[in-house]
């Protein structure tokens, strides 16, 4: 994928289940940058500049750029939800799932999904709160889109919905990277969660993130 979202991350097999707080997990988001060579990135290469990224809907003609993301297990590694490994699967989450989610945004490039964002109001009289989730294709890694979307994101959704008070992420405490993303979009780092999240039949650990309307932007 980044509780938004159980990962929002975002997902499904044959047919989406209703995402909970703990699929919030940010999977593929092993991609930020920093010092050490990415996965795609060979010793001494020079890191590519952060293309421009937009956010927008995504559509059903978008299914085989969702496919990319959703049914790499390098990807989907630390999400709570299953992949779609079939065209038919990628449809129906985007019909089931992805098109009547409250906010769910495609991260595009020159408009074509590369990645997605999700935020999903807590429930109950909880509104105050949201759950924020994200993925990312494996071939962008290491270029900083997704702590750029979610900076985009985060400054949009407080505007959108002025009733938010504090967006949550969590990240498994082994994908450092996401971790990253989260730290460098301005998100304070609040607590391990032990024992919080189910993935591939083991239970695991995760950090919790915080975002307020009070704490500044960033840029």
């Amino acid at each position: 994928m980044a509780r938004p979202i159980k990962n929002l991350t975002v997902d499904a097999s044959s047919r989406p289940e209703k995402a909970t707080p703990h699929q919030i997990t940010s999977s593929c988001s092993q991609m930020e940058r920093d010092t050490t060579p990415q996965p795609n990135q060979l010793v001494g290469e020079e890191k590519k500049p952060i293309p421009d990224i937009t956010l927008r809907p995504l559509e059903l003609s978008d299914v085989e750029d969702l496919m990319k993301w959703k049914s790499d297990d390098r990807v989907m590694r630390f999400t709570t939800r299953q992949a779609c490994t079939t065209k038919d699967e990628a449809l129906d989450c985007i019909e089931s799932f992805i098109m009547p989610h409250p906010w769910f945004r495609a991260i595009c490039i020159e408009d074509r999904p590369v990645g997605s964002l999700a935020f999903r109001p807590a429930p109950g009289d909880e509104k105050h709160r949201a759950w924020l989730g994200y993925s990312l294709a494996y071939d962008y890694w290491g270029r900083g889109i997704t702590t750029a979307a979610v900076k985009k994101a985060v400054a949009a959704i407080f505007k959108e919905w002025p009733h938010l008070e504090r967006v949550e992420a969590v990240a498994d405490v082994d994908n450092r990277r996401s971790q990253r993303v989260l730290e460098k979009a301005g998100f304070q780092r609040e607590a391990v969660l032990r024992k919080f999240v189910v993935i591939e039949d083991k239970v695991r650990d995760v950090v919790m993130y915080s975002f307020l309307s009070t704490d500044p932007l960033v840029e």
